[in-house]
């Protein structure tokens, strides 16, 4: 099986990539975009805006550094960058199983009729969102709930879709979490065949969440934000189904219809959003 085949997306902020290649157990070729945010060591990176190949093992990773942040921006520059035939997107706190490569390349091949798969990584206890348990199609029902370190794709299917990752959602974007939600609606949208399967490929590192500071009246109006741009008219309805699901974890502090308050003005103001 031609390893070479796939290329793996990796999202960074202010790391070493000679030593995330080694602790993150790539096993094929990368594009690495490290991001340099704040204080970092510069003995470490290469200066801002510098783009260079760094052999390692029987393969080369593309390290891109940029004095920028957006995780979407991070993950648009990488899908940008890559040149083989399936690519996955990775974030720097995966480290991958030995013969991750084989399965997902192998998966691919046996199911044709994918143009992306969501693979099971196992996430760190507390913060689990998915594990799947069949293969099936992945349909406007149930695409919320995979993060992008599940997804990888076919590169040509990805690109003719014209679909990339939003710069209003995720880390070092003006409102929290949801890109990948909102990625993948979009794939869905553009008609991109999307299958969930059993195969599992790695897993998250122990480590606190960089988002996620509490139910806060910015996280319930960022969800407002980000409800607009998956349900549309919906968003309101949706939106409070969603808080009464979670009521006594969410809302417990605030009440129930302050936070919906808070997530229907996040809805509003996402309407005056282009």
């Amino acid at each position: 099986m031609d390893q070479k085949r796939l290329q793996i997306l990796i999202s960074a902020v202010n790391k070493d990539p000679e030593k995330l290649i080694t602790s993150m157990n790539l096993d094929c070729d990368a594009v690495i975009v490290n991001q340099l945010i704040g204080d970092y060591d510069e003995k470490t990176v290469n200066d801002g805006n510098s783009d260079h190949i760094q052999p390692f093992s029987d393969y080369e990773a593309r390290i891109i550094s940029r004095r920028e942040k957006g995780v979407g921006l991070s993950r648009n520059t990488a899908l940008g960058a890559s040149d083989h035939e399936l690519i996955q997107f990775g974030d720097d706190d995966i480290v991958y199983d030995n013969g991750y490569v084989s399965r997902v390349i192998a998966e691919f091949d046996a199911h044709p009729e994918a143009d992306m798969l969501l693979f099971n990584v196992k996430a760190q206890e507390g913060r689990e969102t998915y594990w799947n348990e069949d293969f099936a199609r992945v349909t406007f029902a149930n695409y919320g709930r995979y993060p992008a370190y599940a997804i990888c794709a076919r590169r040509d299917k990805l690109i003719a879709s014209g679909v990339k990752y939003s710069l209003l959602f995720g880390g070092g974007a003006p409102y929290m979490n949801g890109e990948d939600s909102l990625f993948l609606h979009d794939c869905l949208k553009a008609g991109l065949a999307i299958y969930r399967t059993t195969v599992a490929i790695g897993k998250e590192k122990q480590g606190q969440s960089t988002w996620f500071k509490g139910y806060t009246d910015k996280f319930f109006f960022d969800r407002g934000v980000l409800y607009h741009f998956l349900y549309g008219k919906m968003a309101v309805i949706l939106g409070f189904r969603f808080l009464f699901k979670n009521r006594k974890e969410m809302c417990k502090e605030k009440g129930l219809l302050k936070c919906w308050g808070l997530l229907i003005k996040g809805v509003k103001h996402g309407s005056t959003i282009s």
